[in-house]
């Protein structure tokens, strides 16, 4: 019994310990709006932040050819929607359906210009280096020295970015409460209430900060792939629980078997089988290994484009409705700490070495 009571301390602290961590994983936040409604909102980085420049090399711009702005930032919420305390960060082109279904969540979301162009540009050795993609990502997405090939500074990352729009948000709609996702300087994001995501190019973006970065969770649309870098397999801040994937089997990346191979370089197999959202019903086992087969007629270009709402994406015939909405929900929903069953390794997937 002496024993005992001499662990008592001990066990209280190790107990309250694990309640700091378990709340610090959750933000309280309630609207108390009048008029509860869908707010959107637009900004210029350029006008948000006078340190933001263009970096043409890299076809990172403020402006296009014909003038018109080439940074204009969106977000929205939905203050008729109970709040869930996370704040999407969306690193591709504006996707309104996928802001829609965010707030319908009870989400926050934002999209915010960051350099995306340079794919075409840089890295073009042959072979490239294991690391040169994934370092030009990183650098674009926080603004820190991580490349050669690139020089992004701190006010033109999306880090930076999404602060200082953030920002913006909590004073133009404090209906919204945005400041709740800032730290109590406000010189930061809390990091571990954004959801990072994208697709494609802005899938993989979004996959190799969160290997930087600790985030509440990763979703990868069409993604993650950067060929055969190997930068997935690195250590995680994100635990890999917080990743999970959508591809369509028609997409060039899942063909090529870039896409899976990412995905379990990541460690993916270990939370859950591959599973066809066609052929099963939430929660699809837990996974976090998402395809479908739907009929796309053959076409590659609409099969990368077919796991977001849009004009690819598969509708019912008679009702016009999208035929995933049950998907999206649970990509950006699903309790993370809810997982499938590990995996064995598919030596096809891995078959690709970095060259």
């Amino acid at each position: 019994m002496s024993t005992f009571r001499s662990l008592l301390p001990v066990i209280f602290a190790s107990l309250l310990l694990s309640a700091v961590s378990q709340a610090g994983e959750k933000l309280s936040m309630s609207f108390q709006d009048p008029q509860p409604q869908r707010y959107k909102l637009t900004a210029r980085a350029s006008e948000l932040d006078d340190r933001v420049q263009a970096h043409p090399e890299i076809g990172f711009l403020i402006e296009d050819a014909k003038g018109r702005p080439a940074d204009l930032q969106q977000a929205s919420v939905d203050t008729s929607v109970a709040p869930r305390g996370k704040l999407v960060i969306w690193l591709m082109s504006h996707n309104e359906g996928l802001f829609e279904r965010w707030n319908s969540y009870g989400l926050h979301a934002i999209r915010v210009h960051y350099a995306n162009k340079w794919f075409s540009i840089s890295c073009q050795d042959k072979p490239v280096s294991p690391h040169c993609r994934g370092n030009i990502r990183l650098e674009a997405a926080t603004g820190m020295d991580f490349s050669d090939e690139v020089d992004i500074p701190k006010p033109d990352g999306m880090m930076e970015r999404a602060v200082v729009f953030v920002r913006w948000l909590a004073k133009e709609n404090p209906q919204g409460h945005w400041e709740r996702f800032l730290t109590d300087d406000q010189s930061d994001l809390r990091w571990e209430h954004v959801i990072v995501s994208g697709s494609s190019h802005g899938s993989t973006t979004a996959s190799r900060f969160a290997k930087f970065k600790k985030v509440s969770r990763v979703v990868a649309l069409c993604g993650p792939r950067d060929q055969y870098q190997n930068w997935q397999s690195l250590p995680s801040a994100t635990p890999a629980n917080r990743f999970f994937g959508f591809s369509h089997v028609l997409d060039g990346g899942w063909t090529g078997d870039h896409y899976c191979r990412s995905w379990e370089l990541l460690g993916l197999n270990n939370y859950g089988p591959i599973v066809n959202v066609d052929q099963e019903q939430p929660p699809f086992q837990n996974t976090r290994r998402l395809i479908t087969d739907f009929d796309v007629n053959g076409d590659t270009r609409r099969a990368h484009g077919a796991v977001q709402p849009g004009r690819s994406a598969w509708k019912d015939p008679q009702t016009g409705k999208f035929r995933h909405e049950n998907v999206w929900r649970y990509l950006y929903t699903h309790p993370v700490d809810v997982t499938g069953k590990p995996q064995p390794r598919d030596p096809d997937c891995l078959k690709h070495q970095p060259q």
